[in-house]
């Protein structure tokens, strides 16, 4: 019997059957290979994901967060995402052009372009520019605006000059209608500060001609003191660091050194002009004597501006060390140290105020002193 053609069958079955086996662990292979390349993208995902939320966690910069708020700005932050949005006043060669601030960010207060009547505008990094048509800054258009904007400062200072107003100006009505009678109320609170700023800085320093630069001296006085307390309050209308911008205390000190050159008598000028050296010394001396007068209300200036600027550093990295180390036990440590500190700038805007007016009055004394022989 010829089985030839059943072992032929038999033959390609299990030819078939291998085939099939084949197929069946190459699909199968190629399945765990796909659901692995998968997996892994998946992993790859994962990490990216994880990655970019411990980037996210290490952004923070303390720098950053502490230059942002010891400088000045176009607007007033309030609290969460809500800031208070200041005007923008620019005199450019066409002209005046006033905006809100608002029209210069977005909404994650990110800086973006504004086309106002005469230049499209961007706050680059709190100073208005002007930009092209490319979307370049453009120098020397920006070179033609002045900005008289009201900034974080400026309304700080107006805030300051209010309070001053309405506590002199009640004290004045006081003293007015309580005539030979013992003072009430703020008015017996300021007083003795009244009454320390004649007796203990203009008397000693000026002389018995005091009284000229009294309305000066305490104007000084108030206005550094007012303006440091309020710039230790965290929340409106405080946290405005107006003493700490080097352009306030630059005025401040341009006007002693107006007020101390003007009330200059003549043994002043002989001072810094004819000096007692010999005749050859008088060019040096002169040198000396000019950098001296302008030194003086430099040294002003850099100590106000540094002192209270420093503070606000300090206290600002105590509170950055939370979110630097991330750990519960700095917290309170923290904290602590805060307190600390807010209590010692307490002293600290006291004293600013005080050196500062006690040094005017000296240089102004030292103008207006008479020389008896």
């Amino acid at each position: 019997m010829d089985f030839s053609h059943i072992l032929n069958y038999k033959k390609i079955r299990l030819k078939t059957v291998f085939a099939l086996f084949l197929a069946f662990m190459s699909f199968k292979t190629f399945a765990f290979e796909e659901q692995d390349s998968v997996l892994k993208a998946e992993d790859t995902l994962h990490v990216a994901a994880v990655e970019e939320h411990k980037a996210a966690e290490e952004k923070f910069d303390p720098t950053v967060t502490i230059l942002e708020h010891i400088s000045d700005s176009h607007s007033w932050h309030l609290w969460g995402h809500t800031s208070l949005n200041l005007p923008v006043i620019l005199y450019t060669d066409k002209g005046l052009e006033i905006f809100s601030s608002a029209n210069l960010m977005d909404e994650h207060h990110h800086p973006i372009p504004y086309t106002g009547k005469f230049y499209t505008y961007i706050n680059e990094h709190e100073h208005i520019k002007v930009v092209n048509a490319e979307g370049q800054i453009d120098e020397a258009a920006t070179a033609k605006v002045l900005d008289f904007s009201i900034t974080k400062n400026v309304a700080g200072m107006f805030i300051a000059i209010t309070l001053l107003l309405i506590v002199f100006l009640s004290i004045s009505g006081s003293y007015k209608k309580r005539v030979g009678k013992a003072p009430k109320g703020l008015q017996s609170w300021l007083e003795p500060i009244i009454l320390f700023v004649r007796d203990d800085i203009a008397r000693p320093n000026i002389g018995y001609k005091y009284e000229k630069f009294m309305p000066l001296l305490l104007t000084i006085f108030f206005f550094i003191w007012f303006n440091n307390m309020l710039g230790l309050i965290p929340i409106f209308p405080g946290s405005a660091n107006v003493t700490g911008n080097i352009a306030v205390t630059l005025v401040l000190a341009a006007i002693v050194l107006v007020v101390v050159n003007i009330n200059g008598n003549k043994y002043y000028w002989k001072h810094i002009f004819k000096p007692d050296v010999p005749f050859w010394l008088l060019p040096i001396m002169w040198a000396v004597e000019i950098i001296g007068v302008f030194s003086k209300p430099f040294a002003l200036m850099v100590r106000l501006f540094a002192n209270i600027t420093a503070g606000h550093i300090i206290i600002l990295s105590l509170v950055s060390l939370i979110f630097i180390f991330k750990s519960v036990a700095i917290a309170p440590v923290s904290v602590a140290f805060v307190l600390f500190m807010s209590v010692l700038e307490l002293l600290v805007a006291f004293l600013q105020a005080f050196i500062f007016t006690m040094l005017a009055a000296l240089f102004i004394g030292t103008a207006v002193e008479e020389h008896h022989h």
